[in-house]
């Protein structure tokens, strides 16, 4: 089997890897709390980072209006579709197809990875944004407006007297390594190409 073919069908298949490593870690610091609190994100649901770590983050959130963090989301069950048709996909195009196919799958991979990291955006700014009216603590920003908690999409954010963390897990270096090993198929598909011609 030619290189290029090897490089397609590996690469989608690291991809399973996010279906057994988390995707995201967001990790909160504060002096209250000798040990921070977390949660990993899974393509299919939320973790505690330590035991009991979602349950405490959502009574804490519950003293400023915020929504507790749902045990599912609609995207649980359609991130393992999506990335299970992408692998199946990747295969047969990686058995069958040529290195122009190689390109389209990952533009396509990259459209959908664009489209679920505005997602998670979304959802962490909904979160953070709309509290409840009739929140025990309200705070406000300088301007009068009311202060969001919104966690970095990615890097780290004060907020309060916490301190936000979010950044990748395994599961998006499995997705990473595996991108651009597509990504490299291609070239080396074109250069079979133009060997063979």
């Amino acid at each position: 089997m030619k290189k290029s073919k090897i490089l397609m069908i590996v690469g989608s298949l690291l991809l399973l890897g996010l279906f057994v490593f988390p995707l995201w870690n967001i990790t909160l610091e504060a002096p209250q709390y000798p040990i921070p609190l977390g949660m990993d994100i899974y393509i299919n649901k939320f973790v505690d980072t330590h035991e009991f770590d979602i349950k405490n983050i959502n009574l804490m959130n519950h003293y400023v209006g915020m929504q507790n963090i749902p045990e599912t989301i609609p995207e649980f069950k359609i991130f393992p579709v999506a990335i299970g048709i992408m692998v199946v996909l990747g295969v047969i195009i990686g058995f069958f197809g040529n290195h122009k196919l190689f390109l389209a799958w990952f533009v396509l991979m990259c459209i959908l990875g664009t489209a679920g990291m505005y997602d998670f955006y979304m959802w962490e700014y909904n979160y953070g944004h709309n509290l409840s009216p009739k929140a025990i603590m309200n705070f406000k920003n300088p301007d009068g407006s009311v202060m969001g908690f919104q966690p970095p999409l990615f890097g780290t954010k004060d907020i309060l007297n916490f301190t936000a963390h979010s950044y990748p897990r395994t599961g998006a270096y499995f997705l990473f390594v595996g991108m651009l090993l597509t990504f490299v198929s291609f070239f080396v598909g074109k250069k079979e190409a133009k060997a063979k011609a």
